[in-house]
């Protein structure tokens, strides 16, 4: 094997949790690599090995099918840690499947060819949510597009699960979608009020297409959010937020043991918004959760 190379380089980097108009930050660094032969199974990756670090670099464009987190083109090239590809690999595996009325729903995170349906159900779900015409679903889903791509950007900080359902005819089609962050790098820069504390885990962004609600759908997209973030963080303490007058989606939340921690003042109308409050959830260990789930691994409307 090639001995290690000294390297000394100065690059810039911007830090995500920094608005856009910060300037980058600037460091000098002198890092030592020794090249990697690349795996087959991933042709268009070029790993080199930056100490404890690993810089993952896209080389095409091209889509692939099985969209693995370490072979995937819609991700930029970036120094990540052991800990980071370890959880890559969670977020790859990972499965939640559960029996459902005359059904059964599957859930895992979002892959590329995955993206356009899970905006359209987005675009739909937060035009129903404003009372904006429906004309709009097709603005809305440009605007959704981008914030979904900068958020899947920044997996494995964050992930986008959805839910596929399969009904007696054997049709399986997107039933629903829900959004995790697991810690500060994840977290929405402008988080609603009130807000969360920084760097625990948040969900947010759920959505269950209209035809299928009912269903029960909701409440296992609020589950596998829980299994996952459950594998991905030893935090145990858990935050979403719920508007007032959501009655359904607050009843759920409770059942499933969030707490109302805070909630909005009334002066939050002066700005044109709904109140909401902030809910929490202690989650239990892993060997402490119900072993009717099967693993391999904000709320809009549920």
């Amino acid at each position: 094997m090639a001995s290690a190379t000294p390297i000394s380089s100065s690059f810039s980097i911007k830090n995500p949790l920094l608005k856009s108009e910060h300037p980058p930050y600037t460091k000098h660094l002198s890092l030592s690599f020794t090249p990697l032969t690349p795996n087959p199974t991933h042709p268009l990756l070029l790993i080199h090995k930056f100490d404890r670090y690993t810089f993952i670099t896209p080389l095409s464009s091209t889509s692939s099918s099985s969209d693995s987190y370490l072979n995937d083109p819609t991700s930029t090239g970036r120094f990540i840690n052991p800990q980071d590809i370890q959880n890559l690999q969670i977020l790859q595996d990972f499965r939640y499947s559960h029996k459902i009325k005359t059904g059964s729903l599957r859930v895992s995170v979002l892959r590329a060819e995955e993206i356009e349906i899970a905006v359209r159900l987005l675009a739909e779900s937060f035009a129903e949510s404003m009372l904006v015409p429906h004309s709009y679903v097709n603005l809305l889903g440009f605007l959704v597009k981008q914030y979904v791509m900068e958020r899947r950007a920044l997996r494995p900080h964050a992930a986008t699960l959805v839910g596929f359902y399969e009904g007696e005819d054997g049709i399986e089609e997107l039933a629903g979608t829900v959004e995790v962050a697991f810690d500060a790098i994840g977290a929405n820069v402008s988080p609603p009020t009130p807000i969360p504390p920084k760097g625990y885990p948040y969900i947010c962004n759920m959505a269950v297409k209209k035809a299928l609600r009912r269903k029960g759908i909701g409440w296992h997209l609020l589950k596998a959010s829980e299994e996952l973030i459950s594998q991905m963080t030893t935090l145990k303490d858990v935050y979403l937020h719920c508007r007032m007058i959501d009655m359904a989606p607050l009843n759920m939340y409770t059942k499933a043991g969030y707490t109302v921690i805070k909630t909005d003042n009334i002066l939050t109308w002066l700005t044109l918004q709904r109140r909401k409050h902030l809910m929490r959830k202690t989650l239990p260990s892993l060997t402490d959760q119900s072993s009717d789930i099967l693993v391999s691994g904000n709320n809009l409307i549920t």
